[in-house]
């Protein structure tokens, strides 16, 4: 089953980037990642559980925590992953 995890993940140049680009590419069940470093945000798209995507992308060393989607939605998110399947 596809499902999206969206990570915050402590990023401060192209080479810790480049570290989540490097793990996740070797994941199995991934099919896509976004990763936005001015928002420190990492977007997984894929047959993943989320524990098991944290748990990879920790494995960077980098801080890793799970998004927090409790902060006001802004204007360019993507209304459909906020919206329930009816």
């Amino acid at each position: 089953m596809s499902q999206t995890v969206v990570l915050k993940v402590g990023m401060s140049c192209e080479g810790c980037a480049g570290a989540v680009r490097r793990v996740l590419g070797k994941m199995e069940g991934v099919e896509s990642y976004d990763i936005d470093m001015k928002e420190q945000k990492v977007t997984v798209k894929g047959n993943v559980q989320p524990d098991a995507v944290f748990q990879t992308v920790s494995k960077t060393g980098k801080k890793t925590s799970f998004w927090e989607e409790a902060a006001p939605a802004e204007p360019e998110a993507k209304p459909a992953e906020t919206v329930a399947a009816a």
